[in-house]
């Protein structure tokens, strides 16, 4: 069941009720291109549906998203991106213990993955990635860092992730990148955007 939120003249906050929910949102909004629609930004749990006012309003907006059937939807690919990865992370082993498997099986699953961002938070650049490997589902730290480098390639959760820049964090650190996912001297400077898909690649370092 969707639930709308007011969010001034300009926007619409679509609620749902889990991840999933907001995927199937997201690419059934994405498909139907309502008109006066600008910008659609998903997150775990809702989907805020920007709009030009001059051409609709919220309430337009809130009726045809209600009719739309996101199950009927089929998500857009938005690009694909492959990352290299050193898998040398401080908590591979600790990854690996949880899993019951050697680090290189976790390695192997990783890699494996069919990966897509589902939606982008925390940081500016910082994708939440999903994969269709169930198993990689494991825990934040009890303890968090202090300071986590940029490039570290992580899980969380049912996620994965790479810090965009130097910060805290509590994610699973399995390996790093020397791939930058913000930088302000290209054109789009978030290289992970919703609906992209992600191939993560071991290198040796």
């Amino acid at each position: 069941m969707t639930r709308f939120l007011r969010c001034g003249r300009e926007a619409v906050l679509a609620e749902v009720d889990d991840l999933d929910a907001a995927l199937a949102l997201y690419a059934a909004l994405r498909t139907a291109r309502l008109p006066g629609v600008v910008d659609l930004v998903p997150a775990a749990r809702t989907v805020l549906i920007r709009l030009d006012p001059a051409v609709t309003c919220p309430a337009a907006v809130r009726a045809a998203t209600a009719a739309l059937r996101p199950s009927d939807a089929v998500p857009a690919e938005a690009g694909r991106v492959r990352i290299p990865v050193v898998y040398d992370g401080p908590d591979l082993g600790e990854v690996a213990t949880r899993l019951g498997v050697s680090t290189d099986e976790v390695v192997a699953r990783h890699t494996g993955a069919r990966w897509t961002v589902a939606f982008g938070g925390f940081a500016p650049g910082f994708g939440y990635l999903t994969g269709d490997d169930p198993s990689l589902d494991v825990p934040r730290r009890a303890s968090p860092r202090t300071r986590i480098p940029a490039g570290s390639v992580a899980l969380a959760g049912r996620f994965s992730g790479v810090y965009p820049n130097d910060s805290p964090g509590g994610w699973q650190l399995i390996g790093r990148t020397t791939e930058r996912m913000w930088d302000l001297a290209r054109p789009e400077p978030a290289l992970l955007l919703p609906g992209v898909r992600v191939t993560f690649t071991a290198v040796p370092e």
